[in-house]
């Protein structure tokens, strides 16, 4: 309104105190044929979630197949012995569900959300594309030709090529970190129809899966399902079990490695080593000390970058837990002329988290954020599914989400001290760049961070196609 004075208000509006919330129950069964079912009723979600999961991904397969986890799980929906690939699409689509499968370093899953009276029909086409996937070759050739172009992409893309180069510099050759996920050029150029049929043989094993079911079950006998469908199966051949997993990090000490590219304008920054993998004693205390030192918006790391030093739009850090010890990294983007500056203030920031207790003010802040959005992150029945299919690949207890909030409450300055010290280790850092070497290279140098290496690697030809994102 016209002459009406602005309302200026005083003081920042302060977060209330966090809402009740009580991760939902579930049940679990064990089928004749070894295949566990766990069920998850969640009144007035009608739309269903189901996901058959199974430890064992990418970290388990053959040096020589690196890739083929990942790609066999894209296959699989390809077609099938009762279904071409658009077939299949469309008996998804007119149950108004969907339906697809993944697989990752630690896990391979098949999942489908449908209106949960559509629910045994999904499961119908869930136990279509488990069991009897044909892996056509045109679409295998597809699949693959995607991937090494998006190896192509990865190179020419600063920010993938430092992530590259980091899990190399942390891990050891023989440890299947040491490259990326999905396999590298060397490995995808090999797999085939066969290998992805080798691969899906010995993965799916139903004394080592488990099906989640989580929605409004109303009038719906899970486990009466689950058994028609897949409690006759057996496994195709002799799989092998998710063994352990190498992840024996690199040479220590402090090195930099630099990926030179010539021009550039800014420098992505990597600091970090081998880290933690899920299981750990001092889960929760990590969990709140990455989020003070890297996770939050007003972390440390983004405090002093992007909040006070005006170098990068955005800085953090954390853990990559996995079932084995998975990458710990700090991160940046920075303008090329500052780069040294900048890893210098990231070093300080990994050196002070271990120095001295954090402050009371930065306690609750992580405390009430990490309690605070918990039940947000379950707002859906896939979400709820998906947490718990993350217990069963980490050999977690049901009651693993129950504890979450009271354990993060309890977390201490102290006990977030002793994680820091214990976890964080600034003198085994790996510093990895992707920038214009040329440009600070010889005030790196003078910085005396570590010895330095430089690659100048050949430019990427503008082959690819699309975002590299």
């Amino acid at each position: 309104m016209s002459g009406t004075r602005p309302i200026v208000v005083a003081r920042r509006p302060a977060a209330g105190p966090p809402r009740p919330y009580v991760f939902p129950s579930v049940e679990r069964l064990r089928l004749d044929n070894g295949l566990t079912v766990v069920v998850c009723h969640l009144p007035g979600r009608p739309l269903v979630e189901a996901s058959l999961v199974v430890p064992g991904g990418a970290a388990d397969e053959p040096k020589e197949r690196a890739g083929a986890a990942i790609l066999m799980a894209r296959a699989l929906t390809e077609g099938t012995a009762g279904y071409s690939a658009i077939e299949l699409v469309e008996a998804t689509e007119r149950l108004g569900a969907s339906l697809h499968a993944e697989s990752g370093w630690d896990a391979t899953s098949v999942s489908a959300d449908a209106p949960a009276d559509r629910l045994p029909a999904t499961l119908d086409l869930m136990a279509e594309v488990l069991a009897a996937p044909t892996f056509p070759a045109g679409e295998v050739d597809r699949l693959r030709d995607e991937r090494l172009n998006d190896l192509l992409q990865a190179r020419a893309d600063p920010r993938r090529r430092v992530e590259e180069a980091f899990v190399e510099t942390l891990y050891a050759p023989s440890s299947p970190y040491h490259r990326p996920g999905a396999g590298t050029r060397e490995t995808v150029e090999r797999l085939d129809v066969a290998a992805l049929r080798a691969e899906h043989a010995r993965r799916f094993d139903p004394e080592r899966m488990t099906l989640i079911v989580g929605g409004d079950l109303t009038g719906l006998d899970v486990p009466a399902l689950a058994a028609e469908r897949f409690g006759g199966w057996r496994a195709a051949s002799q799989p092998r079990p998710a063994g352990v997993i190498d992840a024996t990090p690199a040479p220590g000490g402090r090195r930099i490695r630099i990926i030179h590219r010539p021009g550039a304008v800014q420098t992505e920054i990597r600091i970090g080593h081998v880290g933690l993998p899920r299981r750990i004693g001092d889960y929760h205390a990590v969990a709140v000390m990455s989020a003070i030192l890297g996770g939050l918006f007003n972390s440390r790391l983004n405090r002093k970058l992007r909040e006070e030093k005006g170098y990068t739009y955005g800085a953090g850090a954390g853990f990559d837990f996995r079932r084995a010890a998975g990458p710990f990294g700090a991160r940046a983007a920075v303008n090329t002329d500052v780069t040294v500056p900048a890893i210098a203030d990231l070093l300080a920031e990994l050196e002070g988290i271990r120095a001295a207790p954090v402050s009371g003010a930065e306690l609750d802040d992580a405390r009430n954020y990490l309690v605070g959005v918990f039940p947000l992150r379950f707002e859906t029945p896939g979400a709820v599914v998906g947490a718990l299919a993350g217990l069963v690949v980490h050999g977690l207890p049901d009651d693993e989400l129950a504890r979450y909030r009271p354990a993060i409450e309890v977390v201490t300055a102290g006990d977030v001290l002793a994680a820091a010290r214990a976890h964080v280790r600034p003198d085994d850092m790996a510093i990895v760049l992707v920038g214009d070497a040329d440009a600070f290279l010889v005030d790196l140098e003078a910085a005396g961070l570590g010895p330095v290496t430089v690659e100048r690697e050949e430019p990427v030809e503008e082959t690819a196609q699309g975002d590299p994102a």
